[in-house]
């Protein structure tokens, strides 16, 4: 519950930096994160390089509804998740479809009640029972989850990939997450999949007043949520009070290492979804020193490792690293190491 009561707390905060970011620059949440979040209206696209059938219309076509509103969110380095909405008011009674099996999970939030509800996992029946409103149950669709839809039923499926699950638990610094823990075909009464579901039907009914970043962050909340309380998920260790998330301080190195002739404070500190100020804060408390020397310290790492390469002249080694020129890496090298490259490459062949 504390990590997910942090990662809806931070979409609030991150809502307020780009706030003011709107009225400085002018750019907009839409505009910055629109690129993570996608409104799915018809043909959805590849989800993680592998086209699935349990989100959008497609997933509504199991469900024989013409219209099913989803939402897909990019925010996960390797994952995505999906939320859809389905409804039915006098459905022609009949078996849902059969989804494509693979390595992931349906959430789904009951949002009317469903009386004496039929339901089969891997082709057996499961006890008939009651799911009323605000009541959760989750489908592995590895084991073709399917139910008899003769009732009036409005519900919003949750789409959670193994892949998001493991990104999810990599970020938290946790094990991998196993099989969830669950019943086939029974409700939980789970106020807390509840409350963050009744967050993201105004985004399914009007996503053009929606914003995309709040709407990933209940989303995470959510598989979050889900990872703890039915994957049993804890984290090996906490994150430094005042710090990065491990998920901010590893993205924020990444970008770093991939930017060594420089990347602005700026870029770091949006990715992470902080102000400026926040970020380097947080980053100095994370990892001991402010983003700029981390960078330093990096190039002559990367230094190093290509002088003892030994391939490139040391001028082309400051070219790489992101140096100004040789006598740039000489300085920062000399300042860090105590002995200029060159003086540093004969005592290693020494």
């Amino acid at each position: 519950m504390l990590i997910v009561a942090l990662v809806v707390a931070g979409s609030l905060l991150i809502m307020a930096d780009l706030n003011d970011a709107c009225s400085t620059d002018g750019a907009c949440a839409e505009t910055l994160h629109r690129e993570h979040s996608e409104w799915v209206e018809h043909d959805e696209p590849e989800m993680d390089g592998a086209m699935t059938e349990a989100y959008g219309q497609r997933l509504g076509e199991r469900f024989r509804v013409e219209n099913a509103p989803a939402i897909v969110s990019r925010a996960l380095r390797t994952g995505s998740m999906a939320v859809t909405e389905v409804r039915s008011d006098n459905p022609l009674p009949g078996m849902s479809g059969s989804i494509q099996p693979e390595d992931a999970y349906l959430v789904a939030l009951q949002l009317r009640d469903v009386p004496n509800r039929e339901y089969w996992e891997d082709g057996r029946r499961a006890s008939v029972c009651d799911l009323r409103a605000g009541e959760s149950s989750l489908h592995d669709l590895k084991r073709e989850p399917r139910g008899l839809l003769d009732k009036p039923y409005h519900t919003l499926a949750l789409y959670l990939p193994r892949a998001a699950l493991d990104a999810i638990a990599d970020d938290a610094n946790a094990p991998p997450i196993r099989d969830l823990s669950y019943k086939p075909g029974a409700g939980v009464n789970d106020v807390t999949i509840s409350g963050l579901g009744s967050l993201l039907l105004p985004a399914l009914s009007h996503p053009d007043q929606a914003n995309p970043l709040f709407v990933e962050h209940v989303l995470l909340a959510v598989g979050v949520h889900v990872a703890q309380t039915y994957g049993s998920m804890r984290p090996m260790s906490r994150p430094v009070r005042g710090g990065l998330a491990p998920w901010q301080e590893r993205r924020a190195m990444e970008m770093i290492d991939a930017n060594l002739g420089g990347v602005p404070v700026e870029d770091l500190a949006r990715e992470c979804g902080f102000s400026k100020a926040y970020f380097s804060r947080a980053f100095s408390r994370s990892v001991g020193m402010a983003p700029h020397r981390w960078l330093m310290k990096r190039r002559i790492e990367v230094a190093k490792e290509t002088l003892r390469d030994g391939r490139l002249s040391v001028s082309d080694v400051a070219a790489a690293c992101g140096f100004c020129d040789q006598s740039h890496l000489t300085r920062a090298f000399t300042q860090m190491v105590g002995v200029s490259p060159r003086a540093w490459l004969r005592a290693l062949k020494q």
